[in-house]
């Protein structure tokens, strides 16, 4: 054993750092540091969330900028005392004969003096006052911050500033219906385009990436590959600060027994297989949706696929082989631009020989060292006896569109999201009594199953509670209100590829009803039957307080032809409704990102003419069905929000699927803004009808 993990060592610590990409690029700025010491962004943040809760905005807006500014300039700290300690005391490898590691560990001793004594000087005190929880790192991961910014710019009245900061959360948490509307409304107030919405925490290389893309559909070829050059130079930039960033403390539970093992060299080897799983695990940093629950979407191939293009475009056919063959070292089987490789060999002179051009260094430099980490974390789990699983980190779901390409595939085989499970599920907690079947107040709505009948907790399904007619008509009115992507800033698939998604809110059918765009009667229809939802869901669950809409969408999902053979997906994920559902661990953590004040959620099918689609709850394992519901004209679902029923939609083969899907909170603060809104074009409205009627009265008759 001993033998073993001293052998993986110099390995670990010497592993060489990938080629940048292009030619160099400019450093990037750094913050100016305030004068005195760096306040921990911890305290500020926690100074900050205190402030938000007790009324005191100001004071919540000075503190939660101040960590994030504090955040950001420790990671500069670190970053650059890392990577000047690295360049001034190198390390060499071991050699051999007795006493031949002490030179090596010298090395260690004397890198890591120095890094602390420049995070002292450049920090303005000891580095361990930064040191905080994983509490708060995650919250920083996932833009938390920004949540409680926004509602207080918008308690101070500053919207542009509230604008920027509920986008910034968007960009991390892209499944937030709630925070897009939100942001519609900020825009709207504050006459702020989409075109100057700020992502204060993007990423240099998405920036240059997405203005790649821009430019290589406008077939600017020349330009579009300076801006994807660009983008690898700063995406291998943020690679390397992020794996000098993983050379600080380590914490991870599954390795704490390690501690107490009696030995120098199994004590050195855990910390730095600790370290090298962070490192390996970068790309998840830099993938195109960060977040601790998402899956990895990792837009790195993409570069290679589309500057192997745009070099074929300009006429430079050797840039744009080696690009294609760095392209196949992340999908090896892609049979289109295997294609596109033998294509452009054909096109070289005839004094080149195709075999003498090899994959771009940088991606081959950068593959190497992820597969030579892969190595040595499976050879040290097995030598220090814990378990690791390779994730799949080079998924693609979707790829570049153009009408002159040769299509690259998509690979979606092998997409999942890996973790350690703790053991058996826990009970979700609701912090409420629980009751049901009070009486359903309307005529002709048929009960058909209990929370019992349906294998779970504040269930019910209910048939009739619209009409043939009704549903024909709300199906009717949404060919006519529906925008595709609503509600997820415009994506046409934001759940799965296979099909498309379309939605409108309930106050953007009543603009469209007072325009005569569609039937004012069957957008109204729209706004009443939700009403009707509530009412419904208020009695049966026998609540005693009043239940206020929190978001209100009509959605259709559209299969799309060509694209159902051997799908395996669904059509929307396994998820609760206000809380992050974490299979994994058999938990549901409610916690901003989450609608956490959700509490009852309803869906109502307006139709029944498609192939699949199913509704389904699971256990927290979101694997394990324990009730499938077809819909049907009429139908309603409703059950209470929380982890206690993770729920799911299987993909709709074939047709269309149209539902009402509503949320509901008892907390009136949360109230849906849109709906108060649709409340007083209602109020309008009744009081225009009103009007006309008095108008059709003839004086003589009220003698």
């Amino acid at each position: 054993m001993r033998e073993r993990i001293w052998a993986l060592l110099p390995l670990l610590l010497l592993l060489p750092p990938p080629l940048r990409g292009g030619p160099p690029d400019s450093p990037r700025p750094e913050l100016e540091p305030e004068p005195g010491p760096l306040q921990p962004y911890d305290l500020l943040y926690a100074s900050g969330v205190a402030a938000y809760y007790s009324g005191d905005y100001e004071l919540a807006v000075r503190d939660l900028e101040g960590a994030l500014r504090s955040h950001r300039r420790l990671r500069q700290v670190r970053a650059r005392c890392a990577r000047h300690c690295a360049a001034r005391r190198p390390l060499a490898p071991p050699g051999a004969g007795p006493g031949a590691e002490l030179p090596f560990f010298r090395a260690v001793l004397e890198r890591a003096r120095c890094y602390r004594s420049c995070q002292t000087q450049r920090l303005g005190g000891p580095a361990s006052r930064h040191q905080v929880s994983e509490d708060v790192r995650s919250d920083f991961q996932r833009r938390v911050p920004y949540n409680y910014l926004q509602r207080a710019y918008i308690k101070l009245n500053q919207l542009e500033k509230a604008v920027e900061a509920g986008h910034t959360f968007f960009m991390a948490n892209p499944e937030h219906m709630e925070m897009q509307q939100n942001i519609e409304n900020y825009r709207t107030m504050a006459g702020v385009k989409e075109a100057q919405l700020v992502d204060r925490e993007a990423k240099p290389h998405m920036e240059s990436y997405s203005a790649g893309v821009k430019l290589y559909e406008a077939d600017d070829f020349e330009l579009a590959i300076k801006y994807f050059e660009q983008a690898l130079r700063e995406y291998f930039n943020e690679d390397t600060e992020c794996r000098v960033l993983c050379e600080g403390p380590q914490r991870f539970e599954e390795y704490d027994y390690l501690r107490y093992k009696a030995g120098l060299y199994e004590a050195i080897a855990d910390h730095y297989v600790q370290v090298l799983v962070c490192q390996h695990e970068c790309v998840r940093e830099l993938a195109t949706r960060p977040g601790r629950l998402s899956p990895i979407e990792n837009f790195l191939p993409l570069h290679y696929d589309y500057l192997q293009f745009a070099y074929y475009r300009v006429g430079e056919y050797v840039k744009a082989l080696e690009c294609a063959k760095a392209y196949l070292l992340l999908h090896p089987d892609d049979e289109d631009v295997l294609d596109n490789v033998a294509y452009y060999e054909s096109l070289l002179d005839d004094s080149i020989d195709p075999a003498s051009i090899e994959a771009r260094e940088d991606l081959a430099m950068f593959v190497k060292r992820h597969k030579l980490e892969s190595e040595l974390i499976k050879s040290a789990a097995e030598g220090l006896g814990f378990s690791y699983t390779e994730p799949n980190y080079w998924i693609r779901y979707g790829g570049r569109q153009d009408e002159n390409r040769v299509p690259s595939g998509v690979n979606v085989e092998g997409a999942e999201v890996h973790g350690l499970s703790v053991g058996k599920k826990t009970s979700p907690k609701i912090d409420r009594d629980l009751r049901e079947g009070g009486p359903l107040i309307y005529e002709n709505i048929t009960f058909v199953y209990n929370s019992e009948q349906l294998n779970g907790t504040q269930r019910v399904l209910l048939d009739n509670v619209l009409s043939e007619d009704q549903c024909r008509e709300l199906h009717s009115v949404a060919s006519g209100i529906m925008i595709v992507g609503d509600g997820y800033r415009g994506k046409t698939s934001p759940h799965t590829p296979n099909e498309k998604f379309e939605g409108a809110t309930v106050l953007k059918a009543l603009k469209f009803g007072y325009e005569g765009r569609v039937p004012l009667k069957s957008a109204r229809l729209f706004y009443d039957i939700s009403e009707k939802a509530r009412k419904i869901v208020e009695s049966y669950f026998m609540l005693n307080s009043t239940l206020y809409f929190s978001y209100t969408h009509m959605v259709c999902r559209t299969a799309l032809s060509g694209q159902q053979d051997k799908r395996n997906d669904l059509s929307h994920p396994i998820h609760a409704d206000n809380c992050l559902l974490d299979p994994e661990a058999n938990e549901c953590w409610k916690e901003p990102p989450a609608y956490t004040f959700r509490d009852y959620s309803a869906l109502l099918y307006m139709n029944d003419d498609f192939e699949g689609g199913e509704f389904i709850f699971t256990e927290m394992d979101a694997k394990t069905v324990t009730a499938s519901i077809k819909p049907k004209c009429g139908r309603m679902i409703s059950f209470s929000s929380g982890g206690e029923n993770p729920h799911g939609v299987k993909a709709v083969t074939k047709g269309q699927r149209c539902a009402v899907a509503l949320w509901f909170t008892l907390d009136p603060i949360y109230r849906e803004l849109e709906r108060i809104k649709a409340d007083e074009v209602i109020a309008i409205l009744d009081q225009e009808q009103r009007g006309k009627h008095e108008l059709n009265i003839n004086p003589k008759d009220e003698l």
